[in-house]
């Protein structure tokens, strides 16, 4: 079993930045990657970006130059930073581990940006 554990997220005017962190704990394999998915209303989950072990990144066309994800190995931690916030980035934001076990989900953390 995985657990993630989110920090993070909460209001900000648009042009703004926040950070989200996700913090995995448990059965830690060290060939694994982390996400970062976004459910806004009335829209389909998109994935905004993943890392894996080796570092190697994937963002969405929608936040590529304006979303970073990075990991410290060390502390099995994903952030998130995301910066030039649009009020089109309002939405729940979840984090996911996946090895080749199987996926696990963080709980959902609400990012809003006022225009």
């Amino acid at each position: 079993q995985v657990q993630l554990v989110k920090s993070g997220g909460g209001l900000v005017q648009a042009g703004g930045s926040l950070r989200l962190s996700c913090e995995a704990s448990g059965r830690i394999f060290p060939s694994h990657s982390m996400d970062w998915h976004r459910l806004a209303p009335g829209k389909q989950r998109e994935l905004v970006a993943t890392i894996n072990s080796g570092g190697i990144t994937h963002y969405a066309d929608s936040v590529k130059g304006r979303f970073t994800i990075s990991r410290d190995n060390a502390k099995n931690t994903v952030y998130l930073q995301m910066n030039s916030l649009k009020p089109e980035d309002t939405a729940v934001y979840f984090c996911k581990y996946d090895d080749y076990t199987g996926d696990y989900w963080g709980q959902g953390t609400q990012v809003t940006v006022s225009s």
